[in-house]
């Protein structure tokens, strides 16, 4: 029970504002209208969001009670000499709330949330008025936000293709696939987070490492969480007995008879997976399908070492898999539609939200997610400010800065990455300067979080310190800094060109999961609705002459792809194109 509308970009309308603002006061209401908190009922009627809870069977005849009931119902605003709780804005009390808030708000939001302003001032100004009037007050600020296209792409994004794509919008038309047992192999953090998210769902799962010590630890990180949840009382012994009596932590191949679906979660190398592969589909069944869990490897490479591509399949899961809500799907060049199918119905299972895509270097996740890092370590070596790359993309809506990203992905992944790539694309390999930095940082002991050491200096602990000084004696800061747009545009354009190349190389398939997937998966600006909404807020013609002038100063990988082009030449929008899913090939 709640108010979550505030998590799709719009607010409580219809006087849910004013009504619980005026029942609770506007601290005890905060965490219900800005943080769209939901509560089971008996917290709820602890708190005052509601009046009674009733069993089942009885619901209508208390209701009928409760109505007809003398005296008659008044609501308390209703009342002679109500005083709102907390205090009225114009009570010193009151007032030092509503200036608290403020700065909470704007804190959090960093203003680029239509929503949460408007709702407080809803409160605000609703507050200095009587009943009626503040309901006015409330819808006016209601319809603004409505009409905001940062709410419509919220909407549309987060509610509407979400839940679609969660029942199967892009499944292909084949006999249910649920997963009754499910083998992972490797019991390492990502193998381990996959065993818990199965395990929950009520899965049958076998847990497989070369140690059966390793196995074992793979398994207790499942007790780790369910121990965490039974200390915030929303987990029962019971419940995680059930849960870990699911897994099977193992080194016996054999134990893998029965699956339905392998997910492999190995190291990520090629021959170490054909190993798995090859060992695996020696005792599971030959309907079984088997899901390699890679960031990077293509699909139809880890494929050759199957017997059955047909049923080889990716699914990359983001880390810590418990708490991400995003599975990226990718196809093979011979994965059939049966795999695909097991593939989204073990996804749905589990309670993510899936993207398919087609295979590409980095898919398509992380092939946008790594030039926002790359543009901001660029930024640095040019001589921007690492205070304002950081701050620009927060001020833009990004969860983290680029450079603090880096930290936590690990500066020593991301400069193997660096290397791996410039390997296989040779003299076309565009981000020499940007591997500098990364090849410095690996050669001063500087990992990342993980060494308490990297773009930012960290205490004992592990907590960030701010930005290292280091970085500024390396590079130091130019005299004359970009504007505060221009640093915002380069780290979102690096992001949403890449959607774009994606989406015309048919690498996405649907504008829907590349949005989706892109606020879910890395946390590309909420507000925006995604990559492709943020093209559209901005009409294509102005992108397209953006990246023209963003492609002259700063180089070719700002190029407008030709897709946009020839959509801001007919000036068109991308969901106007290809709101419904259509294939990009095809349109």
């Amino acid at each position: 029970i709640g108010l979550p509308e505030i998590m799709v970009g719009i607010f409580p309308g219809a006087g849910g504002t004013t009504r619980l603002v005026r029942k609770m006061g506007a601290m005890t209401a905060s965490p219900f209208l800005l943080e769209g908190k939901l509560s089971d009922p008996k917290k709820a009627l602890s708190a005052g969001l509601i009046d009674e809870v009733v069993p089942a069977d009885e619901l209508m005849a208390k209701a009928k009670d409760w109505v007809l009931s003398e005296p008659r119902i008044v609501k308390p605003w209703d009342e002679k000499g109500y005083k709102m709780p907390g205090g009225a804005p114009y009570h010193p009390a009151g007032f030092m709330t509503f200036v608290g808030a403020s700065a909470m708000v704007h804190g959090k939001t960093k203003g680029v949330y239509p929503a949460a302003k408007a709702l407080l001032q809803a409160v605000y100004e609703g507050a200095l008025v009587p009943f009626d009037t503040a309901l006015k007050v409330e819808a006016r600020n209601f319809v603004n936000v409505l009409m905001n296209p940062s709410s419509a792409a919220m909407i549309r994004s987060l509610f509407i293709n979400k839940e679609a794509l969660e029942k199967g919008a892009n499944r292909p038309d084949v006999a249910d696939q649920t997963v009754k047992k499910v083998g992972i192999l490797g019991a390492g953090m990502m193998g381990a987070g996959i065993a818990y998210v199965s395990a929950n769902a009520g899965i049958e799962v076998v847990l497989i490492d070369a140690r059966q010590d390793a196995a074992d630890k793979g398994k207790s990180y499942s007790e780790g969480i369910l121990d965490k949840g039974i200390s915030r009382k929303k987990v029962t012994e019971e419940k995680k007995q059930e849960v870990l009596d699911r897994i099977t932590a193992t080194t016996d191949y054999a134990a893998l008879e029965g699956c339905d679906l392998i997910v492999e979660a190995v190291f990520e190398d090629v021959g170490v997976k054909a190993g798995v592969t090859e060992k695996t589909e020696a005792v599971i069944p030959s309907d079984a399908i088997f899901a390699t869990n890679t960031s990077t490897l293509p699909i139809t490479e880890l494929a050759k070492a199957s017997k059955r591509p047909d049923r080889f399949i990716g699914i990359h899961f983001f880390s810590p898999v418990d708490k991400m809500l995003l599975v990226e799907i990718i196809k093979g060049e011979k994965t059939g539609d049966v795999a695909v199918a097991k593939a989204l119905d073990f996804v749905r299972q589990i309670r993510k939200t899936p993207i398919v895509v087609n295979d590409a270097r980095f898919f398509y996740a992380n092939r946008c997610i790594l030039p926002y890092g790359t543009e901001g370590i660029r930024m640095v070596r040019e001589g921007v400010s690492p205070v304002l790359v950081e701050n620009a993309a927060k001020l833009v809506g990004m969860p983290i800065g680029p450079l603090q990203l880096t930290d936590v992905t690990s500066i020593d992944l991301n400069a193997s990455i660096a290397r791996a790539t410039k390997a296989a694309m040779g003299d076309a390999y565009a981000d020499d300067d940007t591997a500098e930095v990364l090849f410095w940082l690996e050669g001063e002991g500087r990992l990342g979080r993980k060494s308490n050491a990297g773009f930012y200096a960290y205490d004992d602990k592990g907590k960030r310190l701010g930005l290292w000084d280091g970085i500024a004696a390396k590079y130091p800061e130019a005299d004359d800094q970009p504007s505060l747009t221009e640093v915002q545009h380069r780290l979102l354009f690096a992001q949403v060109l890449e959607a774009v190349r994606a989406l015309e190389d048919g690498v996405l398939e649907d504008i829907r999961e590349g949005d989706v997937g892109a606020i879910l998966g890395w946390g590309f600006a909420p507000w925006s609705g995604g990559p492709f909404s943020w093209l559209d807020i901005l009409g294509t013609p102005y992108a397209a002459e953006r990246c023209d002038e963003l492609a002259k100063t700063y180089g070719d990988r700002f190029a407008t792809p030709a897709l946009l082009r020839e959509m801001a030449d007919k000036g068109q929008s991308f969901y106007g194109r290809f709101g419904e899913g259509v294939d990009s090939k095809a349109a």
